[in-house]
This record gives structure tokens, C-alpha cells and sequence, in this order.
């Protein structure tokens, strides 16, 4: 049985021995100091097999039961355990294996960490609006009898017990639901600056300082209304809101650990005398040789060296029917082999795979503060200065008008003119958009690339690469008059040429190979060389002379014929010429032709002869062509129609397309293109389609709408309720309703955005 055709392994046979290397020890792995400040070590564990919560029980008592563990918590409900043991006693292979000897299976939980940081701030969420949404309906309760009361309906000592109960329970809204805000308030006043949650923090104080005054002086300066109420009214709406944003950032950091959970713990490598030892994936080196059994994924980029499977690719392109990956086709780490065991010739690792720079680019695009962000941040600062002018002049006009209103009249200017819903409209909008976009194979590298994308007017396209599949195919086989007596027919001429061409990985030798695969293979190859920028030279089985490659090398006596790439000669005549073309992509005319739908110029620019670019325009159905263009002469057209006033879009894959994808007001990368493309673009398809370059368009005009939307209702209801309030005519209870309620819309606006 050869390596490539061993059977697959399951976890249980793999060596456990792996996860005690310390590079990936390290990643479930943290250090603690142990009661007689020891060092001991805390590891997580992912559990399966786990059917009630006694099964909990069982894997903790197996795992005690081993030398130098000194605590181990099993969670039945996450499916997860946390030990904590001493390095010099045991090691996490004898860990997994006390759990596997106990009937369960467990690998190392490398995000737990994160999970753990994620799961507290969840649950400290949760508690705060949970408090502050209990407290609130109670206080409601009795507020109710002083809002349905007649006059003289409620007596005072009845109506003061109603108040002292509704003090105690603003207490723990005060002083537990509302910490947040009390906190982001202090923090912003110690840095000099103004954010929301200092209006926020002032109107929730006054109002609870001025109705403690109220519950317990009654005929003080604060008079006898209280509005406990409205402030635990305010706290929960605002938490709630907060709460649903909270929940959307959380599910964006599941999306990346999942993608990171692709890829596999450990590969199988193998050695120069064949035989295969298990690493982890991050002792992998460019140049290793991989045994990849069906069912696991790929630990690295690289491409298949031996055998022929299929390879699902979904999480990285969302394309979910498996594609097949034949002897020398490119596979990327994270894509699961479905097909049959192959051998693969990893080409990168670590950050330099595909998927972690998805996972690198999701994370950027999570962190970036586009310009419609930073823009309501430029106006957040003058408008809480407003606001607080606002609040102090009403505050002081009603203390002439009706001083028992005054306080009353301020804290509802400050929470009506909470600028959360201002603050939200863009970046809730914003991301869920990109997390739409992933999930059909546009990753957004910068979030304020689709504010430009939907104010698009020309969009200029490479097209090797970018409009063509980035391999060619064999389109003419013709055989020369010294080949015609020597070839029965041109199939012979393209076996011969398939069977030399097998030694050379060079993209004309795997076209050939590929079209020579409907011929019968022929003659056994020896003494096969390469020589660069020539071709391809060998013996066949009887001792024949052959070569593969330019006319000049083959035959220097031949004539050339237009449009012959490749020539194949014996004993130093040429014997035929191969023609190749690129491969259009399926969608690519349909692509252009939604872009042309929607108004936009479609340009394209190529480094082709002009009769062969203009052609294949036609084909595609361009407005304009740029023929023999270099990479100089693309960012020329780019920028002469930036200077003609046009906001200009690039879509490009190669390395020369770097120059001019940066020039671009907007820019996007093919997934498979060249990495210093890829990380110069504002946005990467990942699933290669050009389609979803017409759905972006789509999505980001539809996302500035809903942005637009946002701003407008946000600005609206602001312009409707300062009056309002001003005049006294919008009680507080009211205001932290009318805030909450507009906070809630925009979240769940912005969400649309993400269809």
C-alpha cells in the first residue's frame, strides 16, 4: 500500500504525542500558579460523545484519576473540559487518552480563551438588562396608581409607601445595569472627550438624585413626582439595544473561529524514504510532502503531487458542490478532501494560507471605522456640547416658568438627545453587510470600500486571471509536413507532447497534459531535462531525440505560424505546433452585462495584441478596450478617468495589477490572484466569481440606503422630540422610550443589510 492510497486515519489512531509539542500546547494551553505558587498548567479540551449530563461526572473522574492532575471542571452543556495539572507529572496526550480510555473523544480547544472572554461578557450583558428589566416592570407596578388616580384618590402615606418601593428598586439599576454607562462616562471625561454615554450617565443620576429627593423631602426643592420609572425605563431600553449589538459582534467572532476550526490539528508528513510521521500543522515548512487521507482537511496551500480527488471549498468561496482537484491542481488549507487519499506539495503556511488571510481580513474589516463612523464622530463632540447647553438653558428658563419642573425638563433634553442611535446608524449597517458579503465569497478588507463601490461610475477590468481562469487550455493541434509522415494523426502528436509535458509544471505543459488525457499515453520518457525560457527535452523508448517548447529550440530552421506557443521536434525537426487559449469564466459576460444594466462604464485592459482584445470585448460585451496595455499604460487610463471627475473601480489578479488596484478608488482582488494584489485591495472574492461582483454593487447601494435611512430617521426624530422636551411637554419616562425605541429601529434596520 503506497502513501497515497493508505487508509485514512481516524482521531483515535492518531499519535497523541503531537499535541505535547510545545508550539501547540500553546495554543490550548495558558500557565497559573498553583496554591504554593507552583506552576501548573490549564488546558481546554473539546469533548464528543457526551449524551446526559452523568457523562460530565465520568470523563472528570477518569481525568483525576491521572498523575498530576490537580482540577478538572466538565461543562455537559458546551461540551467542554478545563484541567489544570502539573507539567512535570503529565503531559496533554495522557489527558485525551484518560478521556478516550473513558469511552469519549477529546482534541485540544484552542479558543477557548476567547469563548471564555465572550461567554462572561454575554452573561454580564444578559444580567444587567435581566435586573434592569425586572426592576422596571415592579417599579411600573407602583407608578401605575399615581398615573390612574383621581385627585384625593391616593393617600399621601400610601402613595410615599409607593415611593420608598420604588427607590429600593432602582437601587440595583443604579448601581448594577446602569455600571456601563457610569464607566464609559468616567473614562470619557478623564480623556477630555465627550461620548454618548456621558448624557447618558447625567440623566440617569439627576433623575434618580432628584427623585430620592422627592421620595423622601416631599415638599422639598424637587417637589413630590418622582420618575424611578422612567430611569429604569431608559437602563433596560438602552440595554436591550445594546444588548442586540453586543449579540451581532459576538457572532461575527464565531464566523472567524469557525473558520479557523477548519483547518487540522496535525498533518501527515512524509519523509524522503516514504515513510509518514504525524506533525502539528505549525511545523509545516514550504517544500514538506503531505499524505492527505479522505475526510480530513488541508493543513496547508500547496498543490497535488499525486492522485486525484475533490475538495470542498465552501467556507472559503461559498461554492457548496465539491470541485475537482486532478494530479497538479492548487489546494488551499481549510478545504476538505472528499474524494481519495492524495499526496500534496505544501507551497504555503501559517498567515501565507488563504484562509488565514480571510481570517486576517475579517478581523481588519471588524476593527476599521469607515468614513460615514468617522464623520458622526467629528459631530458626536458638538452636538453633546449642544446637548448640554440645551439641558443647562432649559433647566434655567423652567426654574423662572415652574421650578418644580425644571430638573424634570433637563434630564428629559438629556435622554432624548441621546446620540446612540446617531452613533449606530453606520457601523451596525456597515457590518452586517460584511458579514453578508462573506458568506458569498466577497470579503471586505475595508469597511468604507463599499460607501464607494455604490458611488461607482467606471469599472476597469484585467483580464488574465480576472475575466479567464488562471490556466489555459489546448486549442489547435497541427501537425507539420514532416509530422504528417510521421504521425498518423494529430491525437498521436498531442499524446507525445502530453507524455514529455508530464515533467514540467510549467501552466503550457499542464494544458497539455490535461487535453492529452482523452489520448492514449505513449513512450517511456528517459534522460527528460527543462531548460528555462525553452522547454522541455527528453528520450523516448527508443532512443529518440525529442523536444517541447519554443520554435527557435525545437527547429531553429522552421517558419514561424501565428499563433503557434508551443512546438514539438524529434531529432531536431519540427513535427507540430499547439495553440492555447484562456479559459472565460462562466459568468463573466453576465457579469459585465449587470454592470453595464446598472449604468456603469465597463473598460477593459489587457496586455493582448489589439484585433485579439478587441475580439474577445465583443465577445464579452465591453464599452472600451485598452489593448497592449503595461502596467504603466492601466494606471495612466485609471487616472485620467479619476481626472475626468469618474469614481473608478479595478478588478485585478496579478502582481502588475498591484500598482493600479491601489490607484483605484475601489478595488477588488481575485481570491486565487497574487498575494501582493490581495493585501493592496479594499476587497478580495474569495469564491473567484465575478457574479458576486454584481451582487457587492448590489449590496453596497442597498447598505448606503439603509445607512442613509438610519441617519435620516435618527436626525428626525431628534428634530421632532428636542422641542418637545424644551417645552416640557415630553416627560422623562417618555424620552428614554422614544431614545430606546429609535436605538432599537436602527439595529434592527441595519440587520436587513446582511440579506
Amino acid at each position: 500500500m503506497t502513501a497515497a492510497t493508505a487508509a485514512p486515519h481516524t482521531p483515535h489512531d492518531t499519535p497523541l504525542d503531537v499535541v505535547d509539542d510545545p508550539i501547540e500546547q500553546g495554543r490550548f494551553t495558558r500557565w497559573v500558579a498553583g496554591p504554593d505558587g507552583e506552576r501548573l498548567a490549564e488546558s481546554s479540551l473539546q469533548l464528543a460523545g457526551m449524551y446526559c449530563a452523568a457523562c460530565s461526572g465520568l470523563i472528570e473522574q477518569a481525568l483525576l484519576g491521572v498523575k498530576g492532575v490537580r482540577s478538572a471542571s466538565v461543562s455537559a452543556a458546551a461540551e467542554r473540559a478545563t484541567i489544570c495539572w502539573d507539567p512535570a507529572s503529565t503531559q496533554p496526550s495522557t489527558l485525551i487518552a484518560a478521556v478516550r480510555a473513558a469511552g469519549y473523544d477529546a482534541v485540544p480547544d484552542a479558543a477557548a480563551p476567547a469563548r471564555a472572554l465572550r461567554r462572561h461578557e454575554h452573561r454580564q450583558a444578559l444580567w444587567r438588562l435581566f435586573v434592569a428589566s425586572f426592576c422596571a416592570m415592579q417599579v411600573m407596578m407602583f407608578a401605575t396608581p399615581s398615573y390612574v388616580a383621581g385627585p384625593g384618590d391616593l393617600a399621601p402615606d400610601l402613595r410615599q409607601l409607593l415611593n420608598w418601593g420604588s427607590w429600593l428598586l432602582a437601587l440595583p439599576v443604579l448601581l448594577f445595569s446602569a455600571g456601563p454607562f457610569f464607566k464609559g462616562a468616567w473614562h470619557a471625561v478623564r480623556r477630555r472627550r465627550l461620548g454618548m454615554d456621558v448624557p447618558v450617565a447625567l440623566g440617569v443620576a439627576i433623575t434618580f438624585v432628584a427623585s430620592t429627593g422627592a421620595t423622601f423631602d416631599p415638599s422639598g426643592p424637587f417637589g413630590q413626582d418622582v420618575y424611578f420609572d422612567s430611569l429604569t425605563m431608559f437602563v433596560s431600553f438602552l440595554l436591550g439595544s445594546r444588548y442586540l449589538e453586543l449579540r451581532a459582534r459576538h457572532r461575527a467572532a464565531e464566523a472567524l473561529e469557525r473558520t479557523l476550526a477548519c483547518l487540522p490539528e496535525t498533518a501527515w508528513r512524509v519523509a524522503s524514504d516514504g515513510s509518514t510521521e504525524a506533525v502539528s500543522v505549525h511545523r509545516l515548512r514550504p517544500g514538506d510532502l503531505l499524505r492527505v487521507p479522505v475526510g480530513q482537511a488541508f493543513a496547508a496551500d500547496g498543490v497535488i503531487e499525486q492522485g486525484d480527488t475533490r475538495a470542498d471549498e465552501a467556507l472559503l468561496s461559498g461554492e457548496s458542490a465539491p470541485v475537482a482537484k486532478a494530479c497538479g491542481a492548487p489546494v488551499v488549507a481549510g478545504s476538505m478532501n472528499l474524494g481519495s487519499p492524495v499526496l500534496v506539495r505544501v507551497l504555503r503556511v501559517g498567515a501565507d494560507t488563504r484562509v488565514e488571510a480571510i481570517v486576517s481580513m475579517m478581523r481588519s474589516a471588524s476593527t476599521q471605522r469607515p468614513q460615514a463612523v468617522r464623520l458622526a464622530d467629528r459631530w458626536a463632540g458638538p452636538f453633546l456640547w449642544t446637548v448640554l447647553v440645551l439641558a443647562a438653558g432649559a433647566a434655567a428658563v423652567w426654574s423662572l416658568i415652574d421650578p418644580s419642573r425644571a430638573v424634570w425638563v433637563a434630564v428629559s433634553v438629556l435622554i432624548v438627545t441621546c446620540p446612540c442611535a446617531l452613533s449606530l446608524a453606520a457601523p451596525a449597517t456597515l457590518v452586517a453587510a460584511a458579514r453578508g458579503l462573506a458568506r458569498r465569497g466577497v470579503l471586505l478588507q475595508r469597511l468604507e470600500a463599499l460607501e464607494v463601490l455604490a458611488g461607482v461610475q467606471q469599472v476597469f477590468f484585467d483580464k488574465t486571471g480576472t475575466l479567464t481562469h488562471d490556466r489555459l487550455i489546448c486549442s489547435g493541434v497541427h501537425l507539420t509536413s514532416a509530422g504528417q509522415g510521421f504521425f498518423s494523426d494529430s491525437d498521436g502528436a498531442l499524446a507525445t507532447a502530453a507524455g514529455l509535458a508530464a515533467w514540467s509544471t510549467h501552466p503550457l505543459s499542464r494544458a497539455l497534459v490535461e487535453a492529452g488525457t482523452r489520448v492514449a499515453a505513449s513512450r517511456g520518457w528517459s534522460s527528460v531535462a527543462e531548460q528555462p525560457g525553452q522547454g522541455l527535452s527528453g528520450c523516448d523508448a527508443q532512443g529518440r531525440s525529442w523536444k517541447l517548447g519554443t520554435l527557435a529550440w525545437v527547429d531553429a530552421g522552421a517558419t514561424a505560424t501565428e499563433g503557434a506557443q508551443v512546438w514539438l521536434g524529434r531529432e531536431g525537426r519540427a513535427m507540430a505546433h499547439f495553440e492555447f487559449e484562456e479559459m472565460l469564466r462562466d459568468d463573466a459576460a453576465a457579469a459585465v452585462k449587470a454592470l453595464r444594466d446598472e449604468g456603469l462604464r465597463v473598460t477593459l485592459l489587457t496586455g493582448d495584441r489589439p484585433e485579439r482584445a478587441q475580439a474577445f470585448a465583443a465577445r464579452i460585451g465591453f464599452d472600451e478596450v485598452l489593448a497592449g496595455a503595461t502596467p504603466e499604460a492601466k494606471l495612466a487610463a485609471v487616472a485620467e478617468a479619476q481626472a475626468a471627475g469618474r469614481r473608478v473601480a479595478m478588478v485585478g489578479d496579478g502582481i502588475n495589477d498591484a500598482p493600479v488596484l491601489m490607484r483605484a478608488d475601489v478595488s477588488l482582488a481575485m481570491g486565487q490572484g497574487a498575494l501582493v494584489s490581495r493585501s493592496g485591495a479594499d476587497a478580495v472574492i474569495t469564491s473567484n466569481r465575478l457574479g458576486d461582483l454584481a451582487a457587492a454593487r448590489r449590496s453596497a447601494l442597498r447598505t448606503v440606503r439603509i445607512v442613509r435611512q438610519n441617519l435620516i430617521w435618527a436626525a428626525a426624530y431628534n428634530i421632532v422630540a428636542i422641542p418637545l422636551a424644551l417645552a416640557g411637554w415630553l416627560p422623562p419616562w417618555a424620552a428614554g422610550l422614544g431614545m430606546a425605541t429609535s436605538s432599537l429601529f436602527v439595529v434592527l434596520n441595519a440587520l436587513r443589510a446582511a440579506d
